[in-house]
């Protein structure tokens, strides 16, 4: 086969040229590889080379090769020096050079894979069922039936969102997972500065019965209802549907087969039937979809149509109210705690008072500007600031993800073209750190943005005299520019990951640029021997209604690429264990967690 001596000669340029480059970068980052934990430091070099290699446009190089029929297949950015100097002799030798006196040490890619698996071990532990990726589940519950499934379905590692509940329940979720599995892992993410939607007013005094239904709306599974006396919850080990407080006299004439008939807010006839005695409780099941509100008539037969005894439901909890959302609508974000309220219409259905709500961050006024983008609810509402006042905003609803969109308290807000002056620890968050060091054998450090943040951390977990292994959360355009130097910083500590939060990434960075960003984060964590995580939404409509989309499958499919695939909480989570733990399987016997090169990159070169 005959080849351009010229072309040839241009590849051994190119090549070079990059070997150089490489040489530079080395010499120029050469403190923060001596500062990488031992463990690390042939990965910190590593990686290090491969910005070197990306800090030109190496496309021309992967084209030129293509021309003469060479594969560029750079799924080697684990080990980049023995990429490039395979090509090299390869060219040379074709070019009759003759290479005796170059002598390069090098990490071979069979090398890098087992450090990968190495540092991916330490930080999921052993992984399930052959599989190379690890499957992490969001805790909802400290009931241990919910850990048992999540562990026989496939779960290979526990994470808690400091977020939610508190300290006792923490705690209960951990000793029941260790109970099971002392050698689980347990991730604890802390909240970090992310922004929100402040309280609400409370709204009707409602109880939903609810039970599941399939996609055609038939009934598959009766709600669970509690009826007790005030205040007396379920069993600890028990989760109801729904609680209605009643009178505890009128209680204790019900028996197992009695049944109450009432008519909801809606004038619609229900039914629930007694299925158990437990205390001062009964345990009923109810068929219909029913909103219960203070004052109720509950209606019990005891045993006969005859026999019945009517009585009304006790004092609710008032719920929260929510605002509903339309393209067009305006609302007022306000500087102070103010609870929120929806709009306020007249008898012709105009707009009296806009709907209002405040924020956890009234900083954040000092920082944006009229016209930038402004999120909330993972990005299922849009608007515009339209204008900014000492007290409050005014926001132009510009999309939403349905014709009406819900917004609640403590709901997330994204301003991506904003410069927020926010970083990665709060006072709440220190005070987490002190529970997760204790109990947990990873932290997941929420909205880094620069390698600061992780010095912060550092700090925090040397005042507290401690180490423990740290999954660097990247949400925001500012940790993407970063990451090279927020991944050799983290890299000083063992062991070390880097979860990919598409959720607020995607809203962040933007949706046009997501699905390369998203690629460059997995290259990245590849060229450092750093695991991923995949995380945010995967299978999210099999786990929240019971069934899978295309869209779904295939995202799973994707996540393979990465060390291990987050799953949050919801009705059919076991479902989705299940159904990710067969994907993968499958996904790996044909699929080797390589990808593509990329143009240019364009990073933050002060590392």
């Amino acid at each position: 086969m005959f080849f351009s001596k010229n072309k040839l000669q241009e590849i051994a340029t190119t090549i070079d040229l990059i070997l150089n480059k490489i040489s530079e970068f080395e010499e120029k980052y050469q403190y923060q590889i001596r500062n990488v934990h031992p463990k690390y430091t042939k990965s910190a070099k590593n990686l290090i080379h491969y910005l070197a290699l990306r800090s030109i446009d190496i496309d021309i190089l992967q084209e030129k090769l293509d021309d003469i029929g060479l594969p560029n297949n750079t799924g080697s950015n684990n080990s980049i020096l023995q990429y490039l100097l395979n090509f090299k002799i390869i060219i040379n030798s074709l070019l009759n050079v003759n290479l005796a006196g170059e002598k390069r040490i090098f990490l071979t890619q069979k090398e890098a894979q087992k450090i990968l698996n190495r540092n991916s071990n330490a930080l999921f532990g052993t992984i399930k069922n052959k599989r190379n990726t690890a499957i992490m589940v969001t805790q909802a519950s400290e009931d241990e039936k919910f850990v048992k499934s999540f562990m026989k379905s496939g779960m290979d590692c526990a994470r808690i969102n400091c977020s939610h509940d508190n300290e006792i329940v923490w705690k209960q979720i951990i000793e029941n997972i260790k109970e099971i599995d002392s050698e689980c892992k347990i991730m604890m993410d802390l909240g970090g500065p992310k922004i929100r939607t402040g309280k609400m007013m409370p709204g009707h005094k409602v109880i939903h019965i609810k039970p599941k239904k399939d996609v055609l709306g038939k009934v598959i599974e009766p709600a669970k209802v509690w009826l007790a006396p005030y205040g007396t919850k379920p069993p600890k080990d028990k989760i109801a549907d729904a609680i209605i407080p009643v009178n505890k006299k009128w209680l204790q004439k019900t028996r197992k087969g009695s049944y109450i008939i009432f008519r909801d807010s809606r004038n619609k006839k229900c039914k629930i039937y007694i299925n158990k005695k437990e205390g001062y409780g009964r345990w009923g099941s109810c068929k219909d979809s029913a909103f219960v509100t203070t004052g109720t008539l509950l209606n019990v037969f005891l045993e006969k149509k005859s026999n019945s005894e009517i009585h009304t439901v006790r004092e609710l909890l008032p719920l929260e109210e929510v605002i509903f959302l339309s393209i067009g609508d305006l609302l007022r974000i306000d500087k102070k705690p103010i609870l929120g309220e929806p709009a306020i219409y007249n008898n012709k259905g105009i707009v009296e008072k806009i709907a209002h709500i405040s924020c956890t961050l009234p900083e954040m006024f000092d920082t944006i500007n009229i016209g930038e983008p402004i999120y909330f609810n993972d990005g299922k509402i849009e608007g515009l600031i339209k204008e900014i006042q000492s007290n409050h905003l005014i926001i132009e609803i510009t999309n939403t993800s349905k014709k009406r969109g819900k917004l609640k308290a403590d709901k997330g807000i994204n301003l991506p073209n904003s410069n927020l002056k926010i970083c990665g620890l709060t006072e709440k968050d220190k005070i987490d750190l002190k529970f997760i060091v204790k109990n947990a054998d990873v932290v997941n450090f929420s909205f880094v943005n620069n390698k600061q943040d992780i010095e912060d951390l550092f700090n925090e977990l040397k005042i507290l005299n401690t180490k423990i292994g740290i999954i660097v959360k990247v949400e925001t355009q500012k940790a993407f520019k970063n990451l090279p130097s927020i991944i050799l910083k983290s890299m000083e500590n063992y062991p070390v990951g880097v979860m990919i939060a598409r959720g607020d990434l995607a809203i962040e960075t933007g949706w046009k640029n997501f699905a390369v960003i998203q690629e460059e984060i997995l290259q990245l964590c590849n060229a450092a021997h750093i695991p991923s995580i995949w995380a945010t939404q995967v299978l999210e409509n099999l786990t929240k209604k019971g069934i899978p989309t295309r869209a779904g499958v295939t995202d799973a499919a994707m996540a393979e690429r990465a060390e291990c695939v987050m799953l949050n909480k919801g009705l059919y989570i076991e479902k989705s264990i299940k159904m990710l733990n067969k994907i993968i399987c499958k996904m790996q016997r044909i699929q080797k967690k390589k990808g593509v090169m990329f143009p240019k990159l364009v990073f933050n070169q002060n590392l």
